[in-house]
């Protein structure tokens, strides 16, 4: 009973860690979806979205404006609030502008998208290194959400239920967007059937530029939530674009809720074996991908493909 009462901690902080990869995967998904481009640079604008934060929120993040300093003056809940809107902006203009270098590769060999996005990441990696330099930096975060505190004679870390529920509102507000407004209902029929998206008149490019910033704008949430917890380096995209390619392959192409379910199941399982076996902690997603992939080729909830028809 106590080995079960002691692992609550570790519990939740998988769930934490696998809402915050189903944040990643659903922006990666939605990308996919509608362009049917696999963005490689995800994972980069996912470290982008960390540094602009890091600019926002703390003196080290290497702006030289006059005006930070009037800015820095500000209390740090205004300043994060601030990050959480000027980051996700940031990297979506960066996104929108890959998508226009795309255009040229649409409708030609998948390779192709595959090699510029690729490109593109190692151009983020180095222009970060560039403004920031390759330390190691920790984004400051408002003594409310920070620290820990006991409950039932545990130690809870703060910070880790703030960005559960935080990524749990991002997921819900995501899901009303996709499923309950028009807009919405235009990129789900975008992801399924392009052709006919075009012949109902609607600008296939301007959708796909939109989604492209959306889908970026999610990975950069995701790397300011996540901020705290991996800490901020030049190469962190790797970390994050990883367990995405994971998410999408393990929930199924194209799936909102196969997503967030292998979001959660990356997260525990990754969450769980750190913290008892932390040397098997990465190796314990490729795992669960092999054993469901081998029974479920398509994912837990991917649609029959023609080719099983």
């Amino acid at each position: 009973m106590d080995a079960i009462f002691n692992l609550l901690p570790h519990l939740v902080n998988g769930l934490a860690l696998g809402l915050l990869f189903a944040l990643i995967g659903l922006g990666f998904m939605l990308i996919i979806g509608v362009m049917e481009v696999i963005n490689l640079a995800h994972g980069s604008l996912f470290a982008l979205g960390a540094y602009a934060a890091l600019a926002v929120m703390s003196q080290d993040g290497g702006l030289p404006f006059e005006f930070m300093e009037t800015w820095y003056a500000l209390g740090p809940v205004p300043r994060y609030i601030a990050a959480l809107i000027i980051g996700p902006v940031l990297v979506a203009v960066v996104g929108m502008g890959i998508e226009l270098c795309l255009r040229r590769v649409y409708g030609k060999d998948p390779l192709y998208g595959l090699l510029l996005t690729f490109g593109m990441a190692l151009v983020i990696e180095e222009c970060i290194r560039v403004v920031w330099g390759s330390s190691e930096y920790v984004l400051p975060i408002p003594k409310a959400i920070s620290g820990a505190f006991i409950a039932v004679d545990l130690i809870w870390s703060t910070y880790r239920l703030y960005a559960a529920f935080f990524s749990m509102a991002m997921i819900g507000l995501l899901w009303f967007f996709i499923e309950r407004t028009p807009y919405g209902a235009i990129i789900k029929a975008g992801a399924h059937d392009s052709e006919m998206v075009r012949a109902l008149g609607i600008n296939l490019k301007r959708l796909r530029l939109y989604v492209f910033g959306f889908g970026t704008s999610l990975a950069a949430l995701a790397g300011i939530t996540m901020a705290p917890i991996w800490g901020i380096r030049p190469h962190v995209g790797v970390d994050a674009v990883v367990p995405a390619f994971v998410i999408i392959v393990l929930g199924g192409v194209g799936s909102f809720w196969g997503a967030v379910i292998a979001g959660l199941m990356v997260g525990m399982v990754v969450g769980l074996t750190a913290a008892y076996a932390p040397a098997w902690s990465l190796l314990s997603m490729y795992l669960l991908l092999m054993a469901v992939v081998t029974f479920r080729a398509r994912g837990l909830m991917g649609k029959v493909s023609v080719l099983e028809k």
